[in-house]
């Protein structure tokens, strides 16, 4: 099982990973971080293979990806 960590004070909420997760994890929180983003949040279900395209993918590189 793999852990994803998302820096919310990086994120700017382009919600690149949410649409790009192939087992949809990561989705948009309820909170905004001290810039005023509304930032990405990982659901832990399990579910997350580790394939680190979210991280990837991620312009602000606010992702890690543990395998």
């Amino acid at each position: 099982m793999a852990l994803i960590t998302i820096n919310k004070e990086l994120c700017k909420g382009c919600e690149l990973c949410v649409h790009f997760c192939p087992k949809k994890v990561i989705k948009m929180s309820d909170g905004f971080n001290a810039k005023g983003y509304q930032y990405s949040s990982y659901i832990e279900n399990g579910e997350c293979t580790g394939c680190a395209l979210c991280a990837k993918i991620c312009p602000d590189v606010a992702i890690e990806v543990w395998r």
